[in-house]
C-alpha cells in the first residue's frame, strides 16, 4: 500500500515545541496546496475518495482522526493522534476519515492544486481502476458510513 507513517522531528524545550515541514526534506514532494479540516462532528465521515495522481501528507495537529485506507488489496485503519506523526498517502489509495475528536484539526499538504478530475468518488469504480477485489465488508465500510 502506498502509505507510510512518518515521524516528524520535534524541536523545543520547556517553553514549547515546533515541527517544521519542508519540501524535499521531510515532505518528499513540492508543496502546491495546504488545507486543514476542523470543527468536524464525531459522527461525520469525510473523504470517501481516491486520487489518481495526488500525493499528500496528513498531520493531526490537534486531536485525533481515524483513516480507512485501501489500495485495492483490502482495508487498513490508521489513527492519527500525535502532531509529531504524519501519514503519507500516495496515489490510488481510497481514504475515508471518521471518528474525529471534538478538537481535531487535520492539516494536509498536497503536491498538486485542486483538480476535480483527479478524484475517484465511487468505491466500485476505484476498485475497477486499481484492479482490486471487492470485499463485501469493504463496500459497507467505505460507502455505507
Amino acid at each position: 500500500m502506498e502509505i507510510e507513517r512518518i515521524q516528524l522531528q520535534k524541536h523545543g524545550d520547556n517553553s514549547g515545541m515546533l515541527i517544521a515541514l519542508e519540501e524535499e526534506r521531510n515532505v518528499p514532494f513540492v508543496i502546491r496546496r495546504v488545507y486543514y479540516i476542523f470543527a468536524t462532528k464525531n459522527d461525520v465521515h469525510r473523504g470517501r475518495h481516491a486520487h489518481r495522481h495526488l500525493h499528500q501528507l496528513a498531520v493531526a495537529v490537534r486531536g485525533s482522526v481515524t483513516f480507512l485506507l485501501d489500495d485495492g488489496s483490502g482495508p487498513v485503519e490508521v489513527v492519527l493522534d500525535d502532531p509529531s506523526h504524519g501519514l503519507m498517502l500516495g496515489r490510488m489509495v481510497w481514504r475515508e476519515l471518521y471518528d474525529f475528536s471534538d478538537d481535531c484539526v487535520l492539516m494536509v499538504l498536497a503536491d498538486q492544486l485542486y483538480d476535480q478530475s483527479d478524484y475517484i468518488t465511487d468505491y466500485a469504480d476505484f476498485l475497477r481502476e486499481v484492479g482490486g477485489s471487492m470485499y463485501p465488508e469493504d463496500m459497507v465500510a467505505c460507502q455505507g458510513r
